[in-house]
């Protein structure tokens, strides 16, 4: 009991003020009063209380090892991966777990009059990162196609369906007076609008859009194929449980 809540304090945590004991033993409910103080909606909040499940998964197998044992059992093993693979988090073998973070991603969209394909993509990119990263490339390539259909939606400019996603981009981009063949007229030749590098910034924004799109076509999901894509995986920064959900092939 006191190694569980050594772990969610290194992390910063304090059991909820307000939990309510349920059933279980006296680990359980400790456990379960630290959980409960969780902001599962805040990135860092979720960051942190990862770091603690694997503290502790690693101290359950480290125990179960100097028993004579073998650690935590195959059959528990592959039922804690079903259980984080259905939040898009992957368990590797060294007991370390693997996510797709852009949860930070989705901010600054409660003023906007309908952001729900926007949360649907990035909710799609976050499950999908870490394990299916074709899947992940097509979110991602829907993500920047439901960005667009907001923006013209917000400034009140019609969206076509059956536009394309680099005809959409373009619309987007001079809806926000982004697009580097449209920058407005400035007073002043020293404006930075007028600044060569900004229109080769904006371009090259374009450019990854539509490079995107073209990923998603050789590599993501979204069409039937003869054959499964082969050479992706996820790419995980060194030492780091963190891992970024675009592909590497």
């Amino acid at each position: 009991m006191a190694a569980i809540s050594e772990y969610w304090e290194n992390e910063h945590f304090a059991p909820a003020a307000d939990f309510t004991p349920g059933e279980g033993g006296v680990r359980k409910q400790t456990f379960d009063a630290y959980a409960a103080s969780v902001d599962w909606t805040d990135a860092d909040h979720v960051a942190r209380a990862l770091r603690v499940f694997e503290s502790l998964l690693r101290r359950i197998d480290r125990d179960g090892r100097k028993g004579g044992g073998d650690g935590i059992a195959g059959d528990d093993l592959a039922e804690l991966r079903e259980a984080f693979g259905r939040d898009g988090i992957r368990l590797g073998d060294d007991l370390r777990l693997h996510t797709a973070q852009v949860s930070r991603l989705v901010l600054h969209t409660t003023q906007l009059a309908e952001p729900s394909g926007i949360h649907a993509e990035l909710e799609r990119v976050r499950r999908f990162g870490a394990e299916h990263v074709d899947d992940a490339i097509g979110a991602a390539k829907q993500l920047i196609e439901a960005t667009a259909k907001v923006v013209l939606l917000e400034r009140g400019l019609p969206v076509d369906e059956r536009d394309d996603l680099p005809a959409l981009i373009k619309q987007a981009q001079k809806a926000l007076h982004l697009h580097p063949a449209a920058l407005p007229p400035v007073a002043t030749t020293s404006s930075p609008d007028n600044a060569e590098s900004i229109r080769r910034i904006l371009g090259a924004l374009t450019s990854a859009a539509i490079g995107v799109a073209e990923l998603r076509n050789r590599y993501g999901t979204g069409h039937g194929r003869l054959t499964a894509p082969s050479g992706l995986r996820s790419r995980c920064l060194s030492e780091s449980s963190v891992c970024v959900f675009a592909g590497q092939v």
